[in-house]
């Protein structure tokens, strides 16, 4: 944790909904007039798509059924944690892009899939922004998650998320059910052992709850929209959190537990700026000061 470099984190599985969060960040930063040093967690990955698609095919042959994007032989783990670290220390770090598709592809010259050139994130940043799978990972022998300043779990209950990877996997990438089944299928270990035991070091978590039938998630024919759920929202550190605030202000709202509120899903976006938007002007105020005693 840094004062004058601080880092926020956004750690969930593939088909959570980090983007989303991202979006809302976006928002905030763009207002408060925050710069922030993006870092995209794919880009992280050990492979690029063809090789990926090599190693996975490698990998069945050899009677591995488990390859996947979630665990730490497919990952840099240690190069994560050297860029947080380093831009705790500096505000500097080395970063490069993974381009999706074509569109991102284009500037680059490069084919989708494959990776940009390791480069010096930009100077004058007022913080590292992370979203990705692993954005709280913890091994043997790397802690990711013990550097962030604020660390946010997005983490819907799984048959929603599941509904989710699923309608993007075959809408936006062409995919067939069996095939996103398969994927599914081949991570759970690693989602196991690397993605849920994240959220234990999380400083907050959003998990959206349908309120419609998700059981069979493999054959909805599309995502329970956000007023069909509600967001359970955890604090792992409540104190200094002003719940009949945010009680007020987010109407139809609860508390289940001591340290945790419950808001309709169509007012996440809203509950999410009320509760960071405080954060950042902390963080941004604690790092002029800290600036300033240089």
């Amino acid at each position: 944790m840094s004062e004058r470099h601080p880092i926020i984190s956004i750690t969930g599985s593939s088909g959570a909904g980090t983007t989303s969060v991202t979006r809302t960040f976006e928002n905030i930063f763009r207002r408060e007039g925050v710069q922030a040093a993006v870092i995209e967690g794919d880009s992280f990955h050990r492979y690029d798509r063809a090789e990926m698609k090599l190693r996975a095919a490698e990998a069945e042959a050899a009677g591995n059924a488990h390859f996947s994007h979630f665990g730490p032989e497919n990952n840099l783990f240690a190069e994560l944690e050297q860029l947080f670290r380093s831009y705790a220390e500096t505000g500097n770090g080395m970063r490069r892009k993974y381009l999706h598709d074509s569109d991102e592809a284009a500037p680059y010259q490069q084919p989708p899939g494959t990776f940009t050139p390791w480069e010096p994130l930009p100077d004058g940043t007022d913080l590292l922004f992370y979203e990705g799978l692993h954005g709280g990972v913890v091994t043997d022998t790397v802690n990711v998650a013990r550097h962030p300043d604020l660390l946010i779990g997005v983490v819907p209950v799984i048959n929603l998320e599941w509904i989710q990877k699923l309608w993007r996997d075959k809408s936006k990438r062409g995919y067939s059910t069996e095939a996103v089944t398969d994927t599914i299928l081949r991570r759970m270990p690693d989602y196991v052992h690397y993605i849920c035991p994240q959220f234990a070091h999380t400083h907050v978590n959003f998990q959206r709850v349908p309120m419609v039938d998700t059981s069979n998630p493999f054959i909805a024919r599309e995502i329970p929209a956000p007023d069909e759920s509600m967001v359970v929202i955890r604090f792992g550190q409540p104190k200094g959190i002003d719940f009949p605030y945010l009680l007020n202000m987010v109407h139809d709202s609860f508390m289940s537990r001591a340290n945790t509120i419950v808001v309709p899903g169509g007012k996440m976006e809203l509950a999410m700026q009320l509760i960071f938007t405080p954060f950042i002007w902390r963080m941004m105020e604690r790092r002029r000061r800290a600036l300033g005693a240089l």
